[in-house]
């Protein structure tokens, strides 16, 4: 992949330099359907919205992800509407985060929906009408979203088997040709977007987003091997990583400003940091206590802040000025605390289960995440 010497324009192709400073709030319906609520330290133990609470602490923008045919309806369109409504309403931006799944999409699994077919063709056109179909119904529900991503860490691709990929294959050919199906599924995913402009919906930043933000290899072997296969630079306006501490100890905070710099001199695109989040605790009450790649960083409330603020000023640190948001990730899922790591908790919040199956999230200090502090 060639170095574009020339120094771009630092306000980037949207004309802007915004910063995202976001949550992940797709869990929060649930929660609140079985009769969760927040409160907040700070206001005396007031019960709050969540969002009311992450907003004072400077969150600007929330995600969700959206699953196709999901049981129940969680996640699915019409809980991403009732919730995208309603923060919009309170002045957030919303950042939709496909996973072309019914179910868990992340780089160990990328199940298709049920009812999609199994072959490529028919997977790709009915890839492409599901994105214009879904946002044309955003539009039609007055939501603009700011940002899209076509997939959920797709590192391994996305829609299995047929848009598996792997960059650990060798020699050049063989990695680069792996990467056809993907490109498929990625064109029609990027093409149902432009159906939905034509249609009406409002521009937004369409996001490729890859886990193992500080593995620069990866993304080299990656980035390059879709690109080989007729996907243009163009069908995506941002680069979304993710970047977490226990996976893997060279997920440092070098190796991620490493990775970041380099996507922006030889891209010469925005880019942010879309998952991450820091344990509140981790004591080796259920699993043995996992290293962390930056151990000074203790597993504590002020852990999180210090984590949190290492990544936000490597990401604005991104040369050129491409470095645009970070994204913290579930901060307010009380049943899930340990976030999917080894860890006991991970949320910004102190869980209360005594009156089960409701629970009750009291803020801690680590809620003002993204305010400035300094």
């Amino acid at each position: 992949m060639p170095f574009v010497a020339a120094v771009p324009n630092p306000l980037g192709q949207h004309g802007n330099s915004y910063f995202y400073k976001g949550h992940d709030l797709s869990s929060l319906k649930t929660l609140e359907d079985t009769g969760s609520i927040f409160k907040d330290t700070k206001r005396h133990n007031q019960t709050r919205p969540a969002e009311d609470i992450l907003g004072d602490g400077g969150m600007n923008t929330v995600r969700l992800r959206i699953w196709v045919n999901p049981e129940g309806g969680t996640n699915g369109l019409e809980y991403n509407l009732e919730l995208a409504k309603r923060f919009q309403k309170k002045g957030y931006k919303i950042y939709l985060d496909f996973h072309f799944s019914d179910w868990w999409a992340d780089p160990n699994k990328q199940p298709p929906p049920v009812a999609w077919p199994t072959t490529l063709k028919p997977l790709a056109s009915t890839l492409r009408n599901y994105v214009k179909d879904t946002l044309v119904s955003f539009k039609k529900s007055g939501i603009t979203l700011d940002i899209v991503s076509l997939g959920n860490e797709i590192r391994h691709g996305m829609l299995w088997p047929l848009g598996y990929v792997d960059v650990d294959v060798l020699p050049q050919e063989a990695l680069v040709a792996n990467f056809s199906g993907l490109a498929t599924l990625y064109k029609a995913a990027r093409a149902g977007v432009d159906d939905a402009y034509r249609a009406g919906f409002a521009k937004t930043q369409v996001m490729i987003h890859v886990g193992n933000g500080w593995n620069i290899t990866l993304q080299q072997r990656w980035f390059s091997s879709l690109v080989a296969n007729g996907v243009p630079t163009s069908a995506w306006d941002v680069f979304g990583f993710s970047f977490y501490p226990f996976y893997g100890t060279a997920a440092t905070f070098d190796n991620l400003k490493t990775t970041l710099n380099y996507i922006a001199k030889t891209y010469q695109k925005p880019l942010q940091v879309v998952e991450t989040d820091y344990p509140a605790i981790c004591n080796g009450q259920w699993n043995p206590i996992p290293k962390s790649s930056e151990p000074s960083i203790p597993y504590s409330i002020e852990g999180q802040l210090v984590w949190t603020d290492r990544v936000v000023d490597i990401v604005r640190d991104v040369p050129y000025g491409f470095g645009r948001g970070v994204f913290y990730w579930e901060p307010a899922w009380l049943n899930n605390t340990s976030l999917g790591s080894d860890c006991n908790d991970a949320i910004l919040f102190t869980t209360d289960y005594s009156q089960w199956p409701q629970t009750i999230g009291y803020s801690r200090e680590s809620v003002d995440i993204f305010r400035d502090r300094r």
